[in-house]
């Protein structure tokens, strides 16, 4: 199982992130990549540098596992084809909901620049379907290699995505575009329909 993990990593940030920016690319001339925001240790910066260590330990878990380092937690085949199933479904629907997306695409935030408020598509129903996607994704590898080190990754990455859209995010988009993104916290889940809509800004 620890190969098919890194088999499915790899297709998630082939075309999660190298398909995608490709295509951002093509049609802005920007690749869409803003970066980690915030002065160091700030709780920006600190949400930013978090995803890309909870990202990495997605990567290791099955590496050490295959290695022998660590060894998994529970060992169920059942779990490991639900993981495929679950980690499958994350990559197609990470994929859809940035191409929902379209221009507005992009990964970091940059505070001078402004993007369309998108809310057609997945965005009608979550404001955050991407990381919607991602999180689904990530479950699905910590069941392929329920190892210690796959399971405080997907814990660490369940933090750090909330904190990068409450801290970051919620409050840039909130500047931005204003009564538009205060109608749209209203009406709509944050990472699940109907749940986290945010009534008063």
């Amino acid at each position: 199982m620890p190969i098919v993990a890194l088999t499915l990593f790899v297709v998630f940030a082939v075309l999660g992130f190298g398909w995608r920016s490709w295509q951002q690319k093509r049609r802005t001339g920007s690749t869409g990549f803003r970066g980690v925001s915030g002065a160091p240790w700030s709780a920006e910066w600190l949400a930013g540098v978090g995803f890309v260590v909870a990202m990495a330990a997605a990567l290791a878990a099955p590496i050490l596992q295959l290695a022998g380092v660590v060894h998994p937690l529970v060992d169920s085949p059942v779990l490991n084809v639900a993981g495929v199933a679950v980690a499958v479904t994350g990559i197609a629907a990470t994929l859809y909901a940035q191409v929902d997306m379209g221009e507005s695409w992009r990964i970091g935030v940059d505070a001078a620049e402004t993007t369309t408020l998108v809310r057609r598509g997945v965005f009608g129903w979550v404001r955050n379907p991407i990381f919607t996607a991602m999180l689904v994704f990530a479950a699905g590898l910590t069941l392929l290699t329920p190892n210690p080190v796959a399971v405080a990754g997907f814990a660490l990455l369940v933090a750090t995505i909330e904190a990068q859209v409450r801290i970051v995010e919620e409050p840039y988009l909130l500047t931005t575009h204003g009564d538009d993104y205060r109608d749209y916290l209203a009406t709509v889940g944050r990472f699940v329909p109907g749940v986290g809509r945010v009534v008063s800004v």
